[in-house]
């Protein structure tokens, strides 16, 4: 198939490609048990040497290459990306990228929080819109326990604080749910944040990798966290943002602000999912539950053309038809990329 270089991909499914989510380093301080496990990511577990890793101006490259085809959303991921020495030095130059209609990209980052307090100000100064922590429990115990390291709750909490203070454009948190863990918190996370501009997703927990010891038994369906928040505060439901959204929303009856829950595994959205990912080390996999990636890194080391390394995007787009959570079955991929190492 040729392929017009600047076009919108389409592919197997007429999904277009319009999100990036960029993952700068595979380390991160948390050893969270549904995605870093400390029985695997023990003291003596081999990361990535920083060699590895992408460098900003290949980020950059790869970034602008998405973006001739359509790529609006970038979002930098890990690990814990905070982590990345000088993090805000790629946010700057990402930021300094146009649209082919010359609009400024949307830039987001997902981090764990542990060092938001210290860098929220940095990152606002240097173009980032929006950012979500990822906060699984307001029962210090819980949270200490989940992060597995005994980080403390305050701490994130500081770090939320001070990103309302210096003004991003939106502020998410992410909670994924664990039956028999974390989910008598859910009322408790809902009310804490209800009423500020902040806002909550819960996230039913998902088979991502194969360390993380999923069972179908600890999903808590997003139909029965929504129904526990709304017998206590009335929801009522409100229409996708934009196609392709992650997230079902709801609004809070009396106006308190709202709540959204991705429900991969009970209500999968694979039909309209228009998100790419690249790893740390500049793999390019085109589902989140993948067994393997295309190597850009390896092009972009070869000397390729900026024409070159767009064409190659194109050619992998366009193959794309993986739809992994409405199948979920005995004959998917049972060798599954890890959370830590795709970026969520």
């Amino acid at each position: 198939m040729t392929v017009q270089l600047g076009s919108r991909l389409r592919d197997t499914r007429g999904r277009m490609l319009r999100d990036l989510r960029i993952s700068v380093t595979d380390r991160c301080n948390f050893r969270c048990v549904y995605c870093m496990p400390k029985e695997i990511f023990g003291r003596d577990y081999d990361f990535m040497p920083h060699a590895m890793l992408l460098s900003f101006e290949e980020i950059v490259r790869v970034a602008r290459a998405g973006i001739a085809h359509g790529v609006h959303k970038l979002r930098l991921t890990g690990g814990e990306p905070l982590l990345r020495r000088e993090i805000e030095t790629l946010v700057a130059m990402l930021a300094e990228l146009r649209t082919p209609e010359g609009q400024p990209l949307d830039i987001a980052l997902t981090t764990n929080g542990s060092a938001l307090a210290h860098k929220a100000r940095a990152l606002r100064d240097a173009g980032l819109n929006r950012v979500t922590v990822s906060l699984d429990s307001l029962d210090e115990a819980t949270f200490r326990a989940m992060n597995d390291i005994d980080f403390p709750l305050q701490r994130v909490l500081d770090g939320i604080r001070v990103a309302q203070d210096v003004g991003f454009d939106a502020i998410k948190i992410n909670t994924v749910v664990k039956r028999g863990v974390n989910d008598d918190d859910v009322l408790a996370i809902a009310e804490h944040f209800r009423g500020t501009p902040v806002t909550v997703r819960f996230i039913e927990f998902m088979d991502v990798g194969t360390t993380n010891g999923w069972n179908l038994d600890q999903v808590v369906p997003s139909a029965e966290i929504i129904e526990r928040i709304s017998a206590v505060h009335p929801l009522e439901p409100l229409r996708p943002a934009y196609r392709g959204e992650t997230a079902n929303r709801w609004r809070y009856v009396d106006g308190a602000g709202e709540v959204g829950a991705i429900s991969s595994v009970t209500e999968p959205f694979c039909g309209s999912c228009t998100r790419a990912r690249i790893s740390a080390d500049g793999k390019l996999f085109t589902c989140l539950f993948a067994s393997r990636g295309h190597d850009l890194r390896a092009l972009l080391r070869d000397g390729c053309t900026d024409a070159e390394l767009e064409a190659a995007l194109a050619g992998i787009w366009n193959a794309r038809d993986d739809r992994y959570s409405e199948l979920r079955t005995a004959d998917t991929p049972t060798e599954r990329i890890e959370m830590s190492y795709i970026g969520g």
